[in-house]
């Protein structure tokens, strides 16, 4: 899967990643291949994410955001 996590001002991660767990509004959640198509606002918190040839997992916080899945491409526009 492609992960890309931007704000207004920078890109902050875009890359290949094997597992996404996402801050939701409705509830805490997890990407994998072959998702289901999606679109949802985040709330404060971290996105974790783990990338393929290592089981390390990168973290980043945010104050919220979009996420929108589709096509096992991930883009998430944070505040």
């Amino acid at each position: 899967m492609t992960l890309k996590i931007i704000s207004a001002e920078d890109i902050i991660f875009e890359g290949e990643a094997k597992a996404v767990h996402l801050p939701g509004s409705m509830g805490a959640f997890t990407v994998l291949p072959g998702h289901a198509t999606l679109v949802a606002t985040l709330t404060p918190g971290t996105i974790r994410f783990t990338t393929p040839g290592t089981d390390e997992e990168q973290r980043r916080e945010i104050t919220g955001g979009i996420v929108d899945v589709n096509a096992d491409v991930i883009s998430v526009c944070v505040y």
